[in-house]
């Protein structure tokens, strides 16, 4: 891959991860890893463009009818797709199926663009997501396939001890804080062939005091409320946050802010 690239234009597709949350901005809206990336790409291309049409809680079956298409004829130069793991959250999911739609996902955003980038999405430790850990790790192994088929990049977020530390998920324990996207920035900036600003972006967070137990129940029985009831209950009923919510920059347009 060439060393320190100049492209002209990033498209970003996916789900809440790629829209940015909780990486919240003081106007409330989100930033994330694929604003940060513009931000550092615009700063050496002048005229850059990016769009971003990630919506929250989409499956993949949405990514491809609703995002694969508007993407693929916009030309960019670099696009990256990140879906599927929404679908393996579901209390029922149909794995062949997400193969085969992120099949036709990548066969058609490949020969699009300059260069496809694909992602194993971060994990966090706990016993939520460790029953949907297996479903996971089958997704990953259809993202790798896919990339060695059709010369897509693959950036390992879900290898990175970093980003499976608890500190770097905000309360919801299912958004990465401002630090975790910041890291996930710099890791799809390398991957892209760029110097590295923060070599040691997947490299553990230092050690501080764990909290103690009556912290952490308070914060068990302020997440089950708040976040992780309101989820399940969306997941059983086929509901989503995203339904009926824009894409958050749906047209490839010059990206003027430079500055992360």
């Amino acid at each position: 891959m060439q060393t320190n690239p100049t492209h002209t234009s990033l498209v970003a597709l996916g789900d809440s991860f790629t829209e940015g949350m909780s990486d919240r901005l003081p106007d409330g809206s989100y930033r994330g890893w694929a604003d940060l990336l513009a931000a550092r790409m615009a700063a050496r291309a002048p005229g850059f463009r990016y769009a971003n049409l990630a919506v929250r809680g989409k499956l993949i079956g949405q990514i491809v009818d609703e995002q694969v298409d508007v993407a693929a004829a916009m030309g960019a130069d670099v696009i990256t797709l990140v879906g599927g793991l929404n679908d393996t959250l579901r209390p029922k999911c149909d794995m062949a199926r997400v193969r085969d739609l992120l099949t036709q996902a990548v066969e058609r955003l490949a020969p699009s663009c300059e260069q496809l980038v694909l992602m194993r999405s971060p994990g966090r430790q706990g016993p939520v997501l460790d029953r949907f850990r297996p479903r996971m790790e089958a997704l990953f192994a259809i993202i790798d396939d896919l990339a060695a088929r059709h010369g897509a990049v693959v950036v390992d977020l879900y290898g990175a001890r970093s980003l499976a530390d608890p500190r770097l998920w905000d309360v919801d324990r299912l958004h990465l804080t401002a630090d975790g996207h910041r890291r996930v920035a710099e890791a799809v900036w390398q991957a892209l062939g760029h110097e590295a600003e923060d070599p040691d972006w997947h490299a553990p967070v230092p050690a501080t005091p764990p909290p103690g137990w009556i912290m952490r129940r308070g914060a068990d029985v302020r997440f089950a409320r708040q976040h992780l009831l309101p989820w399940m209950g969306r997941r059983l009923t086929g509901r989503s946050s995203g339904d009926g919510r824009p894409p958050k920059r749906p047209e490839l347009l010059p990206y003027e802010d430079a500055a992360p």
